[in-house]
């Protein structure tokens, strides 16, 4: 199932139906009087967030969406039938957004059910029965009808997840969430093996909480150097960061201080959520060097976590620790996270939107 996480589409609400011209005739009635209706109203454009979804690649293929048009009125005083609303179902996590250099919020879509009206069907036009007058006992005049809203706006899916795994690019996250969720990530011992974002759910002591590995980040990207605002866009909502540092490294604290700074430039309270580190690869080390590592970042004020995510040393009192950070969930909300994800046979767009 192939995923993307934006789109561009265009919406148009329905116009309103015109107003009657009409007059009464009946049998022995020589002045029967207007008796034309109002016209029926346009039908609005809708978004609901439903569930079971987790992409907009429907989107790729379907970007014209219109409400049906309100029917004319008709005499006999009768007004037109309004038009069918157009309701579009997104992904929970879905951002509705302007179609402007601003990108400005128009709407946020963060609980299934959750509904929102973006554009108003036009009002039906007036049947020329609403003319009449003492001074004009037979208008001919009618409305045509309030014309249809229509505009571009921009979908934009940022992933629901508990817990997000942050990291320069090799640091071990995808080693890490195939430990803990037993997902079949890509691992390889070279830079950005991971170029999609990932999701599991972890199980931990009769809990669950859902994981999400994006790819590695690289110096600028929260100005979207390789495309990394696009990347962070999917933490953003998560309640607590992992932060994996590669403990084989040459300079530990300078990849530590690399991702807080990009962490902190993008904004969207990324730099203030609360972040256990973990120095990863202690397997590589062996255990007196990966004290000294852990040593020298811990003498500059970071308190830390030790692990392997290849052996899984450590990961017990790690995962013990994150869920002090989560608040417990009903068994209802823990199925429905876990029937949302789909880790099988993901792949993720990437590719500029034309």
């Amino acid at each position: 199932m192939h995923f993307l996480d934006q789109a561009k589409i265009h919406l148009k609400s329905g116009a309103g139906g015109p107003g009657a011209v009409s007059f009464r005739r009946e049998k022995y009635v020589e002045y029967g009087g207007p008796d034309g209706g109002n016209g029926g109203k346009g039908g609005d454009v809708l978004f609901v967030a439903v569930p079971g979804l987790n992409t907009l690649i429907d989107f790729r293929y379907n970007q014209h969406f219109r409400a049906q048009r309100g029917t004319g009125g008709m005499g006999r005083d009768r007004t037109g039938g309004g038009g069918k609303d157009m309701v579009i179902e997104v992904p929970v996590g879905t951002q509705i957004l302007a179609d402007d250099e601003e990108r400005s919020l128009l709407a946020d879509l963060t609980e299934e059910g959750q509904e929102v009206m973006l554009l108003r069907g036009g009002d039906g036009g007036r049947g020329n029965a609403s003319y009449k007058s003492s001074t004009n006992r037979a208008p001919r005049q009618h409305g045509m009808g309030w014309p249809a809203e229509e505009r571009d706006v921009w979908l934009r899916l940022k992933l629901l997840a508990d817990v997000g795994l942050v990291g320069l690019p090799n640091a071990g996250k995808s080693t890490f969430i195939n430990q803990v969720t037993g997902t079949n990530a890509k691992v390889g011992a070279y830079p950005f093996t991971t170029i999609i974002p990932q999701l599991g759910v972890v199980r931990h002591k009769s809990r669950e909480f859902v994981l999400a590995d994006i790819p590695g980040l690289i110096e600028g990207a929260a100005e979207g150097a390789g495309i990394g605002d696009r990347f962070l866009g999917h933490i953003e909502r998560c309640r607590l960061l992992i932060h994996l540092i590669d403990g084989a490294a040459d300079k530990p604290l300078d990849a530590y201080h690399t991702v807080r700074t990009e962490l902190e430039n993008y904004g969207g309270g990324l730099g203030e959520k609360p972040e256990i580190v973990v120095l990863n690869k202690g397997d590589l080390l062996g255990e007196e060097l990966m004290a000294d590592v852990a040593k020298s970042l811990q003498d500059t004020g970071i308190a830390l976590f030790t692990i392997s995510a290849a052996t899984g040393q450590g990961m017990e009192a790690l995962l013990d620790r994150v869920l002090e950070h989560l608040p417990p969930r009903s068994s209802i909300e823990r199925r429905r996270a876990v029937d949302e994800i789909d880790s099988e046979g993901d792949v993720i767009d990437w590719s500029p939107l034309r």
